[in-house]
């Protein structure tokens, strides 16, 4: 008797560990689910705002950028968070499962992401990129990836070069365009009827510095970003524990459905 009593306390209990862990998971997903909707809510509401939202975003590379990244990350949190409630709330280990690799992917994938930052980390320095830029930047060929991103990052950052203007010395750009000592994305602008113009073009590229940006961008990009990288580390260390914990609680909850 006081076998089948122990025995039936211990089915108890682990039945209302079991439904716990059930509404805990379904909590914590409907909270992703939420969260997902929202970011996609915003990321469409950008796309097709007819009020000048748009036009505003898409002339900020960084923005434009943002937006799209913006709506892959309420896309996957949409999906991850419907998965999990429907999985806990129905007790379905189909959907249970098909949650946990989800997770597993991404969680693999983010991990590769921080193995190949730390083994590509010496691709990351000045010196780097100020080698790329001497040998790659044609300044005025748009239809080159490479000279694309750099003038939308001297544009967007108000910087000339990765160091300096001095970066143009001996470079590609200067070889191609011996009357223009920087490229025209390294003129300063100033503001006049909500549009940027520039202040000195022609003075600008002959070298003038008092109408030229002169400080570089490795330090402009760097100081923008210092608090967002401390943020960024941050959030990651703590995703990185959710997604552990909401694998454990599937694989709990998948294990404990009969």
């Amino acid at each position: 008797m006081g076998q089948g009593e122990a025995s039936a306390r211990g089915t108890t209990m682990e039945g209302d560990c079991l439904s716990c862990i059930k509404y805990l998971m379904f909590v914590f997903n409907f909270l992703i689910f939420l969260g997902g909707s929202f970011l996609l809510g915003v990321g469409v509401w950008v796309l097709v705002d007819p009020t000048g939202f748009r036009e505003i975003v898409a002339a900020n590379p960084l923005l434009f950028t943002g937006v799209y990244i913006i709506l892959g990350m309420g896309g996957m949190l949409f999906l991850l968070g419907f998965l999990g409630c429907c999985g806990a709330i129905r007790e379905n280990k189909c959907l249970l499962l098909f949650f946990f690799m989800l997770i597993l992917l991404i969680f693999l994938a983010e991990l590769a992401a921080a193995i190949l930052a730390f083994i590509f980390r010496e691709h990351l320095t000045r010196e780097y990129f100020t080698k790329e830029l001497k040998s790659h930047y044609h300044g005025y060929n748009n239809s080159d990836v490479f000279t694309s991103t750099w003038n939308a990052i001297m544009t967007t950052f108000d910087c000339c070069g990765v160091n300096s203007p001095e970066d143009f010395k001996d470079s590609l750009f200067r070889l191609s365009n011996q009357n223009h000592m920087v490229p025209e994305a390294c003129c300063l602008r100033s503001l006049e009827n909500g549009k940027r113009i520039y202040s000195s073009q022609e003075q600008c590229l002959s070298g003038n510095m008092m109408f030229r940006n002169n400080k570089g961008c490795y330090s402009a990009v760097v100081d923008y970003f210092e608090l967002y990288i401390y943020v960024a580390g941050a959030l990651a260390i703590v995703v990185l524990t959710i997604e552990l914990f909401a694998m454990v609680f599937a694989m709990c909850l998948f294990r404990g459905i009969q």
